[in-house]
């Protein structure tokens, strides 16, 4: 017999966990799909033998969700960070500067004249994003060559800059990541902010190289050597894609959780669901997976949240 809908229950003031259980029950459409990302997740999580492999666009690390990235990496639930550049560009500005409010429909132009980015609904003064950018990773870049660097793999330049970060900036993931140890690969190291600096340096240090295949190395060590793998996957692109792709040449993840916005239809690798990455062997048959349809930056405290909760009781 069919399990039948049950009426979602928040009068009594729910924990998250609980509300996520009773979304399940609920059977609403996406809701449903939040409430079995919750139970994937919190299993993810839980796996003290599995690798987990955590992989995000920027765009996030310029918002609050900053914040539940860097509980997890804090917490020792992640192994390694597949991110883009300008994850390193909004972590630094924003241990050192604030970003802030804005609305999609602010005058753009506006903005130019008065040297303002707006990234979607934020806004971030010029000053508080390029200008400490620049100079803070020119210090590190100065430091790391005065102490005989020559040769610079992604992830030894993001540990340099996650040392710089000082404590008080206590929501940095790059300063938790360098505590706790954990890689951050950056395969796009080039396409941001951090990237045109390095470039900038290059000019007047031209000893100074780019060591990405050492990357790729401790990647696949980490593949390899894995007893089980699984990625918590938000959004798509070079990150996503990077995850899973070195992880087909171990058979596949063991579990995998996708939250995307992007949409299936086009063929893209951001909008492909957990389902497609199996017939490349990206994901092993017998995985556990699902995809959520939402914005993370709704979904992904929610749902953490509610699997802290579950691994807790």
């Amino acid at each position: 017999m069919p399990r039948p809908v049950k009426d979602v229950r928040v009068d009594d003031r729910p924990s998250l966990d609980a509300l996520a259980r009773r979304l399940e029950d609920g059977g609403g459409f996406s809701a449903k799909g939040v409430a079995e990302g919750v139970d994937l997740l919190a299993r993810i999580l839980r796996d003290r033998d599995m690798t987990v492999f955590l992989s995000f666009p920027a765009d996030i690390v310029a918002t609050g969700t900053r914040g539940v990235l860097t509980t997890l990496v804090e917490r020792g639930y992640v192994d390694a960070i597949v991110t883009t550049c300008g994850t390193l560009d909004h972590d630094l500005a924003r241990s050192f500067r604030p970003y802030y409010h804005g609305a999609w429909t602010l005058d753009d132009a506006a903005l130019h004249r008065r040297h303002l980015y707006r990234l979607g609904n934020l806004v971030i003064p010029q000053a508080n994003y390029g200008t400490i950018i620049e100079r803070k990773t020119r210090e590190v870049l100065e430091r790391l060559w005065e102490g005989g660097t020559r040769s610079l793999s992604g992830r030894a330049l993001a540990r340099a800059l996650g040392e710089a970060i000082p404590a008080r900036a206590s929501s940095s993931l790059l300063r938790a990541a360098a505590r706790r140890n954990v890689p951050v690969f950056v395969p796009g190291l080039l396409d941001g902010a951090v990237g045109s600096q390095l470039w900038l340096f290059w000019q007047d240090h031209r000893g100074l190289s780019l060591d990405l295949l050492s990357d790729e190395q401790a990647l696949s060590d980490l593949v390899f050597e894995a007893k089980r793998a699984g990625a918590i996957l938000l959004g798509g692109g070079i990150s996503k894609h990077h995850t899973i792709w070195w992880n087909q040449f171990r058979g596949g993840l063991d579990a995998a959780l996708y939250i995307t916005t992007a949409v299936e239809w086009d063929g893209s690798l951001s909008g492909a669901r957990t389902r497609e990455a199996i017939s490349w062997g990206k994901l092993k048959a017998k995985a556990r997976h699902t995809t959520v349809e939402g914005d993370v930056t709704l979904l992904l405290p929610l749902m953490v949240g509610a699997a802290l909760e579950r691994i807790a009781a």
